[in-house]
């Protein structure tokens, strides 16, 4: 490796690194401005908020990634430009290619140390994150940590589950309702009850305000009890909300969690699938976003670097906005989601070719 290889990777990588030290501090000043009350309402303990910070320091780098590398990129690079430090480098026999070689080393790292993240790290700090959420900003502070509400699922094609709201530390479920269906789309039975408790002892649930409607031909036959002791074959994770369920788990338990999802028919499958294609396109957009901001930053403008940084968060913010709504249209419309996934990177990827292209003249 070159001199100047070293000398752009260091600024690379110390960029960026700097630039996530300085907006962190940020958002964690302006969640704590947001959720102080509620904290001291609650009578948090230090500890549980600063472990909650931790996770939220992980899930923030991760959710504004893109961002951060591709506003760093386009600073220190058009510093380069403004001190013409490009000009003679180019002016030495060195190709636009070549130039490029040092950040694509630089982008390859960040993007391991994403992919690592993505499917080890960020799902136990997604979870720490979502859990103080529920526990101490959604609810009093003195409910147990994950609670759920509203939550639909389809065990398999012919089965739908319902509870209003479920608690996992105690294991409880409120307003419990269960439907299953013949062949033909008729109603087999429905049962339900006003709240319902897993034993971990036994492996079994506790149905109390128990009520089982089964349709007959001529007339239905109903048994109402207070309290019923029964198995059911569906996990305490069907309980909970289904992003929430993908995004804390790593990437062996998402594989497995998916295929089981799939041979229930889960219409939520889009949902796991979306989850898990974002780990694989977040760190491929560092090499796309990388080349966009040389690309964009590389040659000195009238504006200076106003104009770069200017041009660089409208395109940031352009590459996010696309990630969002694809992402949306893959877990709410037929869309495949690998496609809806990759389309960003895929628009994103030939506005790169095209960058690069000119400002190669």
């Amino acid at each position: 490796m070159h001199i100047i290889d070293k000398y752009i990777l260091k600024r690379y990588l110390g960029t960026f690194s700097v630039m996530l030290l300085l907006f962190i501090p940020i958002g964690i000043v302006i969640d704590v401005s947001e959720k102080v009350n509620k904290m001291l309402q609650n009578k948090v303990p230090f500890g549980k908020i600063a472990l909650y910070y931790l996770d939220f320091t992980v899930y923030f780098a991760n959710l504004l990634f893109p961002i951060f590398l591709f506003l760093s990129v386009i600073w220190f690079t058009s510093k380069l430009a403004n001190n013409t430090e490009i000009i003679a480098i180019l002016s030495s026999g060195i190709s636009f290619t070549r130039f490029l070689r040092p950040y694509i080393i630089g982008a390859s790292i960040v993007s391991v140390f994403s992919l690592l993240m993505g499917f080890f790290l960020v799902p136990k700090a997604s979870e720490g994150f979502n859990n103080f959420r529920y526990m101490y900003l959604k609810g009093n502070g003195r409910n147990n940590m994950r609670q759920s509400s509203d939550v639909f699922r389809q065990l398999d094609d012919r089965t739908y589950l319902y509870v209003g709201s479920f608690n996992q530390e105690n294991k409880t479920a409120f307003h419990f309702s269960l439907e299953k269906f013949k062949a033909d789309n008729t109603l087999d039975f429905k049962i339900s009850a006003q709240r319902i408790k897993w034993s971990e002892e036994d492996s079994t649930y506790t149905m109390f305000g128990y009520n089982k409607r089964k349709v007959g031909v001529l007339d239905d036959k109903i048994e109402v009890l207070a309290k019923k002791d029964t198995l059911f074959t569906f996990d305490l994770e069907d309980l909970t909300p289904t992003v929430y369920v993908a995004e804390t788990l790593s990437l062996g338990e998402l594989n497995k969690f998916i295929d089981k999802e799939r041979e229930r028919g889960s219409s939520n499958i889009n949902t796991y699938l979306v989850v898990l294609y974002k780990k694989y396109s977040i760190p491929v957009s560092a090499f796309i976003l990388t080349i966009i901001a040389v690309a964009v930053s590389s040659m000195k403008r009238r504006g200076g670097m106003g104009m770069n940084l200017a041009i660089g968060i409208g395109l940031a913010f352009t590459f996010i906005f696309f990630d969002k709504i694809f992402g949306v249209l893959a877990e709410k419309s037929s869309i495949p989601p690998m496609l809806a996934v990759w389309i960003p990177n895929l628009s994103f990827g030939l506005l790169a070719i095209y960058l690069l292209n000119n400002a190669r003249k």
